[in-house]
């Protein structure tokens, strides 16, 4: 809306506004904005969740030092998504599609969190929708996105192919458009790309989820994925960039670097409240959402390999409880001493804020190595 204003309306009698149309400058205001409406609403969020009495129920089954955490205010989730939301709005040019796209992902996959955390509260116990339930609402979800990839592939110029690092011309083509020509070989083109985005987007959804177990551990590391995508992003839709570092070119997908911006500001500004000792939790409505529209711009900027790189301790969270669970129900024996890992090393006996600061370490690594690979091609 303002970039409307200032640079569209205004820009032919205020020749100064012309700085609105540059992306950078209009994602920098993003995550300014994102953060100090973040920091400015915290307050005013806490004490009504405190009101209502909506606090975190911790799980018995959990490390004992987490039952103190028992009462803090929940579901902060809200204050996230609408720090980002307001910011895109205000300043991305909206006529692009994939920035509808990214935030259909965020508040989606926000409903199924606030869902879930709703059903925790009311029933005074950590234990919302099951995971059959939570799992069905996320497949509806992709399944809404991957439509609208496939009509943006067919008629705006987005492209299938998945770039993969170290290899110039390796591009495989995720939806197969050999066989979406016939009525026969279409549904399997159709289905093969559906469970891709399953595997991004959802998995990035849940990812993030389960990582969201320490004060400000999860939000943390969604500063940094999120400035990561934030560089792809406008990379991405940068011609030169893009020619130089060989990546999949598309202008129209630029305008999610104000997303991703609005994202790095408002996880910024969550973490004010949420580092240790918290005092406020995201929830799943923060958690779910954020790892959702992660995946969702992956997919969107064609790097959903990066993303493994990107959101490494979101997989590796993700691995540890898959394998955690497959080990114990195969074997009768469990491979860590808690799952996910984070739990694994606080019963090692390292605290939580030598675990928070060594897994940030470890995620700024991992975007850092997914960034250099951009020219080892």
């Amino acid at each position: 809306m303002l970039y409307y204003l200032l640079y569209e309306k205004l820009f032919p009698y205020v020749s100064p506004f012309r700085v609105f149309r540059f992306v950078t400058f209009r994602a920098a205001f993003a995550s300014l904005t994102a953060l100090f409406l973040c920091i400015a609403l915290g307050p005013w969020l806490i004490n009504r969740l405190r009101e209502f009495q909506i606090g975190q129920q911790i799980r018995e089954e959990g490390p004992k030092s987490h039952q103190k955490k028992a009462g803090t205010p929940t579901m902060g989730g809200v204050l996230i998504v609408i720090s980002i939301i307001v910011p895109t709005l205000l300043w991305a040019d909206l006529r692009y599609v994939y920035v509808w796209v990214a935030l259909f992902g965020l508040v989606s996959f926000a409903a199924i969190g606030f869902i879930d955390d709703r059903a925790k509260v009311l029933r005074k116990r950590n234990l919302g929708l099951t995971s059959g339930q939570k799992f069905r609402l996320q497949l509806w979800v992709a399944l809404i996105i991957t439509a609208v990839l496939v009509v943006l592939s067919r008629y705006d110029n987005y492209s299938t192919s998945m770039n993969v690092p170290f290899f110039k011309t390796f591009q495989p083509d995720l939806l197969i458009h050999s066989l979406m020509h016939s009525s026969y070989t279409y549904p399997f083109a159709f289905l093969f790309f559906f469970l891709f985005v399953v595997f991004v987007v959802v998995g990035a959804s849940n990812a993030v989820n389960l990582t969201d177990g320490l004060d400000g551990l999860a939000i943390g590391l969604m500063v940094i994925a999120s400035a990561a995508l934030t560089v792809l992003a406008y990379m991405g839709g940068h011609r030169e960039f893009a020619q130089y570092l060989q990546l999949a070119r598309n202008p129209r997908t630029a305008e999610l670097t104000i997303f991703c911006g609005s994202m790095v500001g408002s996880s910024l500004g969550f973490l004010w409240y949420n580092a240790h000792p918290a005092d406020i939790f995201m929830g799943d409505v923060g958690s779910l959402s954020l790892g959702g529209a992660m995946g969702v711009v992956a997919i969107l900027i064609k790097q959903e390999v990066l993303l493994l790189f990107i959101g490494g301790v979101f997989v590796l969270e993700l691995l540890s409880v898959v394998l955690q669970v497959g080990s114990f129900k195969l074997r009768g024996k469990r491979i860590f001493k808690m799952a996910p890992i984070h739990h694994h090393f606080e019963a090692l006996g390292w605290t939580e804020s030598k675990i928070i600061v060594r897994f940030w370490i470890a995620g700024l690594v991992l975007a850092l190595l997914a960034l250099s690979t951009l020219k080892l091609r």
